[in-house]
């Protein structure tokens, strides 16, 4: 991020000493590194072990810096991936590089400080928070003052705990976002001497964080309403649509949580790098109220509607979790549980109307979304390169060799899932709401050739997202569906054998 100069009144040298042999005192959270070195060590540890929220509980209860230091033994700060301001970087190298003194200052735990400072080799000292005493604000303007004298440094900080600071320093560089009022608080104890313009709180990377193209797949909600031909129901219809409003937010929430807690592995991937969190365009430390300001919502709406829905939707969020932190990384455990998350939509459109899904939804639910399950497995190792290279590399647990045990399990899904299709339409249920049920016949091949072509697609390397989601951009996917819907139209008003001339039913 590029730096630029601020017009401010020339400031007043300290006595006997040049201005190049005044010690630059940096700041570390929000101010070098785009983001908290607390939160940094926080999610990290938690996506080791997330039984540390406990402990966590227990150390803020013992006071900061008793919590900093605990945090800082319990994860390796040195072996982290951290988001730095580029333009303070440049800015720091090149004072360096004129030989001036640059003093990390700090309120992170000394570990961590020393840890970073010696990741970019650019810092003569390192003054940090250690021995119970947390070096913020106050405490770090008297520290300050103590080793260089009142006005005896220029200090680089970004919000309103460095104020005092700024107003025993010399000179004040001030890292702030254009929204931010900062600049203008400095201005008042200091003489400003440059400011950084660095990316705020912004709506754009969160609705990206939000995913909320993903909210295509809580349409399934509305699958039994369908199925039981009731799209003539206001009613039913905004209890549906409260569910998948619901589901959305508390799906959200999940995938913010999700990322928070991945957000040292998403650094170090080449595509999930540009994630907000990873990124540093989203702000670690807004995450938690992010996720609540989510889930909370959702929770609420859903329990409007019912307290059972509440307690789904509730049950969906911990089943969404348990599966990002433990189970992604279970071979075939996790495609058989991503397959019971997407039947999960269908009973919560079945709870929110009071609609009990059928045996047969069901179970063509469970076949067609594990399919597309082992599809998305699939089409990962291949998107990795794993059919040319024969690579050894685990992604999420599977290897090049298991490619034809997920296709053929895959496939055999899909086979399955239009069989069920063929039997449904044999059974009572059917005659009961169509009066041509023959017509559902044409809805077989079509189920079995669009999950084959997406098979295909993935073994070419076309699907990258998740499947549904695709199936939505897809313009055949589309069609295959626009059929299906017409057929099962037509199925509920002709009869066939009365337009055939065969006698009317």
């Amino acid at each position: 991020m590029n730096a630029t100069d601020h017009r401010a009144p020339p400031a007043r040298e300290p006595r006997g000493r040049p201005a190049e042999q005044v010690p630059l005192c940096v700041d570390l959270d929000g101010t070098l590194l785009a983001g908290d070195s607390l939160y940094e060590l926080l999610f990290a540890g938690l996506r080791r072990s997330p039984a540390l929220v406990f402990l966590v509980l227990l150390w803020i209860w013992q006071g900061k810096a008793v919590f900093k230091a605990k945090l800082a033994d319990a994860v390796d700060p040195s072996g982290l991936a951290y988001r730095f301001h580029d333009g303070v970087l440049a800015y720091l190298a090149a004072a360096r590089a004129e030989g001036r003194r640059i003093v990390l200052a700090t309120a992170a735990h000394r570990r961590v400080a020393e840890a970073i400072a010696a990741e970019l080799g650019l810092f003569d000292e390192v003054i940090a928070t250690e021995d119970g005493r947390n070096l913020r604000g106050a405490a770090k303007a008297a520290e300050l003052v103590a080793r260089y004298g009142q006005g005896g440094f220029d200090y680089a900080g970004n919000d309103r705990h460095d104020l005092p600071v700024w107003a025993v320093a010399r000179r004040a560089i001030v890292v702030a976002s254009g929204r931010s009022t900062i600049a203008a608080a400095a201005e008042r104890v200091a003489t400003v001497e440059r400011v950084f313009p660095v990316a705020g709180f912004a709506p754009r990377p969160l609705f990206k964080a939000m995913r909320l193209h993903q909210w295509a797949k809580n349409m399934l909600v509305f699958l039994p309403v369908l199925a039981a031909h009731r799209l003539d129901d206001a009613a039913v219809l905004l209890q549906a649509g409260a569910a998948f409003l619901a589901m959305g937010l508390v799906a959200s929430g999940g995938y913010l949580a999700n990322d928070l807690l991945d957000v040292q592995a998403d650094r170090r991937h080449r595509t999930k790098s540009a994630r907000p969190f990873a990124a540093g365009t989203l702000p670690l430390p807004a995450g938690p109220p992010l996720v609540l300001a989510l889930v909370l919502p959702g929770l609420l709406l859903a329990a409007v509607v019912s307290l059972p829905l509440a307690a789904w939707v509730g049950v969906y969020l911990a089943a969404t979790l348990t599966y990002s932190l433990w189970l992604k990384q279970k071979v075939l455990v996790d495609v058989f549980f991503l397959a019971g998350l997407y039947t999960h939509r269908v009973l919560a459109g079945g709870i929110a109307t009071g609609i009990v899904p059928s045996f047969w939804l069901l179970a063509l639910s469970v076949f067609v979304f594990l399919s597309l399950a082992l599809l998305k497995r699939y089409s990962e190792l291949i998107k990795a390169g794993a059919a040319e290279t024969g690579a050894p590399t685990a992604i999420r647990g599977y290897r090049a060799e298991d490619l034809e045990p997920l296709a053929g399990l895959g496939t055999a899904s899909a086979v399955a899932a239009a069989l069920v299709l063929a039997l449904y339409v044999d059974s009572d249920n059917v005659r009961a709401l169509y009066r041509s049920p023959e017509l559902l016949w044409l809805c077989c091949p079509l189920l079995l050739y669009w999950l084959s072509r997406m098979w295909i697609g993935a073994r070419r390397g076309v699907i990258d997202d998740d499947p549904l989601v695709f199936a939505l951009s897809d313009r055949v996917s589309l069609v295959v569906l626009g059929l299906t819907l017409a057929l099962a139209a037509a199925g509920t008003v002709l009869d066939i054998a009365c337009v055939a001339g065969l006698g009317c039913r």
